[in-house]
């Protein structure tokens, strides 16, 4: 699946840019502080102060690995949702840096 943007953790957080053909964004991906349920999102996904999507954290069935699944959605996507999850890319070595893998719906 095709990278669509990268971040770097900082603390607890990701920073970093969200970039497709037609999106260049400064993104966060932070923890939630107001998670106080299972099904509340375990991170917030902003851009320039505006709530962009949500992430869950997640193990890997094959692996036993956690990630974090995102959920994106803005008026520049359209009417669909992107789906995303954060991982390593081919290459990359540093233990803090991390891509946005795109995961279509369909």
């Amino acid at each position: 699946m095709p990278a669509i943007g990268y971040v770097t953790r900082e603390g607890r957080s990701f920073k970093g840019q969200l970039r497709t053909l037609s999106i260049r964004a400064e993104i966060e991906i932070a923890p939630n502080p107001r998670k106080t349920s299972d099904t509340h999102p375990d991170y917030r996904v902003t851009s320039s102060g505006v709530e962009v999507g949500a992430g869950w954290l997640r193990r890997s069935e094959a692996s036993g690995n956690d990630y974090v699944s995102l959920t994106l959605a803005a008026p520049e996507f359209g009417p669909r949702r992107l789906y995303a999850n954060l991982g390593r890319a081919a290459g990359q070595d540093d233990e803090d840096s991390f891509a946005i893998i795109w995961n279509p719906a369909d």
